[in-house]
C-alpha cells in the first residue's frame, strides 16, 4: 500500500532531482545546439549552460536561483487504495524540500504579496489529478519559473483561424525575446477549453523533446529563424523544441495556449506501487 510518508519523501526527492539534474533528452538538445552553433557569443552562452548543469549535478544544488513554483501532474490507478489526503502529503513534501534542498520561497499571496516562506499556500502547490487504469501512483513535478511563465500566452481564436496558429506561436516567442532565458522549450495546447488549453500546453513540456512531429518541427524552424538566440544575444537556436498537445473543442471556438519554458526544462517522475 502507498503510504503518506512514502509520498512525502518521494515528493522531496522528485523536487531535488528536477532542480539539480535535467533529463538526458533536454541535455542532449542543449549539447546539439552548442555543437551546431557558429555564432561565437551564442556558443559561449550554451557552453556556460552546460557547465552550469555539470556543477549543479556534481554539487547537488539547484541549477537556477529561480527554483520555480511546484507544479504536479498525478496519475492515480483505479486499483490504488489511499487512506490519506494525497494533496496534504505532496504539500508536506514541498515544505520539507524547500528547507532541505533548499528551494527559494517564491510563493506569495496574489494581492498582499505576503510570502508563505515554504512554497505552499492557497491552491499551492498546483496539483492536477487524473484517474487511470492500473495499481500504481505516478507523480510528476515540473517546477515553473516566472521568467518563462510571464511571457506565456492564451488566446481564444475563431474556428477559421486555424492557419494562424504557427504564426501566433512564433510571435509569442518573438515578443518574449530574451526574457525567458532562451533557448526555450515551447509547450503548446490547442483545443479543449480556456483553462484546458493552458493545462495541455504545460503538460506538453513533459514530453521527450526528441519526439517532435512535422507540424512541430516546421514551427521550430520558424522560431529559430528569428535569430534571438541563447540569452537573446543572437544565434541559430532560439528554441530547442516545440511540443504540441491537442484536445477536441467546441465547434464555435479554438483555444490556443503557449507555455514557454526556459532552457532549464526541469521535470522528474516517480511511480509508486
Amino acid at each position: 500500500m502507498v503510504s503518506y510518508g512514502k509520498v512525502v519523501s518521494t515528493t522531496v526527492e522528485l523536487l531535488r532531482k528536477a532542480e539539480t539534474k535535467l533529463d538526458e533528452d533536454v541535455i542532449s538538445a542543449i549539447r546539439t545546439a552548442y555543437e551546431n552553433e557558429d555564432n561565437e557569443i551564442a556558443r559561449i552562452n550554451l557552453k556556460n549552460i552546460l557547465k552550469n548543469l555539470e556543477i549543479a549535478e556534481r554539487k547537488n544544488v539547484p541549477m537556477c536561483q529561480d527554483t520555480g513554483l511546484p507544479v504536479f501532474f498525478v496519475e492515480i490507478g483505479r486499483k490504488v487504495n489511499l487512506s490519506f489526503d494525497l494533496s496534504n502529503a505532496i504539500k508536506e513534501g514541498v515544505k520539507i524540500a524547500t528547507e532541505e534542498i533548499p528551494l527559494r520561497p517564491s510563493t506569495v499571496h496574489p494581492l498582499t504579496r505576503e510570502n508563505s516562506g515554504d512554497n505552499t499556500g492557497i491552491h499551492m502547490p498546483v496539483i492536477d489529478f487524473e484517474i487511470v487504469e492500473g495499481d500504481s501512483l505516478k507523480l510528476t513535478v515540473i517546477p515553473k519559473g516566472a521568467g518563462s511563465e510571464n511571457v506565456s500566452i492564451l488566446k481564444m481564436l475563431l474556428p477559421e483561424e486555424v492557419s494562424k496558429i504557427p504564426g501566433i506561436i512564433t510571435e509569442a516567442v518573438e515578443n518574449a525575446g530574451g526574457k525567458p532565458c532562451p533557448p526555450v522549450f515551447v509547450g503548446v495546447g490547442i483545443g479543449s477549453t480556456f483553462d484546458g488549453a493552458a493545462k495541455l500546453a504545460k503538460k506538453a513540456l513533459l514530453r521527450n523533446v526528441n519526439g517532435m512531429n512535422e507540424f512541430e518541427r516546421k514551427i521550430l524552424e520558424r522560431i529559430n529563424s528569428l535569430n534571438i538566440g541563447p540569452m537573446g544575444l543572437g544565434g541559430k537556436t532560439t528554441a530547442l523544441a516545440v511540443l504540441v498537445e491537442i484536445a477536441h473543442c467546441h465547434t464555435a471556438s479554438l483555444p490556443l495556449a503557449v507555455n514557454i519554458q526556459c532552457w532549464a526544462n526541469r521535470r522528474a517522475t516517480a511511480v509508486l506501487r
